[in-house]
């Protein structure tokens, strides 16, 4: 193991061991604040399903236990996943030809600047007044969180192509076709990589909100849930998850723009 993993892992298992401490001394109501080894320990077993629900007892088991907790996972990941590809989907085309068309770019800009900076969360009222509650108004919204930042890194990508290339590729008898293909696209492809990186960690963000608002189900929905009757640790568990996940999901980006880009001097080894 490198030392610069070593030294990074000094802090979060210090505050761990700090709150596992501070809880165990009745610093923290386990209510409030439950210690980090109980909340590991649920979140583990939460993995196996096992034993019914019973609401009655108002326990952090039933979810644990009943199969629940996978289930969540999966659909918030079902959802991302949908929402991702859905709005990257119409923010490549679209980026790269405002970025190649100076007259649509000049045309549409504007637009574009005074929606972008309105977060998605600001259209939850309009996304359950046009398609009510389920996973319609939260697939708009994942694709609206994801769309903006595809959109603006794949314009900015295409239109900071330099000028030598193109000339070169010019006076080489290069047609438009080609020169999309073989100059543009591979000189904007890390802008495009690097906006999906961005855009998935949104994606997370609103999955959490909108399964809050509009759905039944998934790790927002559960976190929610939790608040209500003060499950703490359900709380806790459901949020170490989103990390988790998140945390997988964007090595995964990492790991696939670096073979991607694998031929950028950037990444040269």
């Amino acid at each position: 193991m490198r030392v610069s993993s070593l030294r990074g892992a000094i802090v979060p298992v210090g505050l761990l061991v700090l709150w596992e401490i501070l809880s165990r001394v009745g610093v923290f109501s386990p209510i409030v604040l439950p210690p980090p080894t109980a909340v590991a320990a649920k979140w583990f077993t939460g993995l196996l399903p096992g034993l019914p629900y019973d609401p009655d007892t108002q326990s952090y088991l039933g979810w644990l236990f009943s199969g629940e907790m996978p289930h969540d996972m999966v659909s918030s990941l079902s959802r991302v996943v949908s929402g991702f590809v859905i709005g990257a989907g119409l923010a490549v085309p679209v980026g790269l030809v405002l970025g190649t068309n100076d007259r649509l770019y000049d045309l549409f800009n504007p637009l574009l600047q005074v929606l972008r900076p309105i977060p998605p969360i600001a259209y939850i009222p309009l996304a359950i007044v046009w398609f009510g509650l389920g996973n319609p108004p939260a697939l708009f919204l994942i694709a609206l969180g994801t769309f903006f930042p595809v959109l603006v890194n794949t314009i900015a990508g295409v239109r900071q192509v330099d000028s030598i290339y193109i000339r070169a590729a010019r006076n080489l008898g290069a047609g438009s076709w080609t020169m999309f293909r073989r100059v543009i696209l591979p000189a904007a492809s890390p802008f495009v990589l690097a906006g999906m990186r961005i855009g998935i960690g949104t994606a997370f963000i609103v999955v959490i909100v909108a399964e809050m608002i509009a759905v039944s189900d998934g790790l927002g929905y559960r976190i929610l849930e939790a608040r209500e009757y003060m499950w703490s640790d359900k709380i806790i568990g459901g949020m170490l998850t989103i990390g988790v996940l998140g945390l997988i999901i964007d090595g995964a980006m990492s790991r696939l723009n670096d073979h991607l880009l694998r031929w950028h001097r950037g990444l040269e080894r």
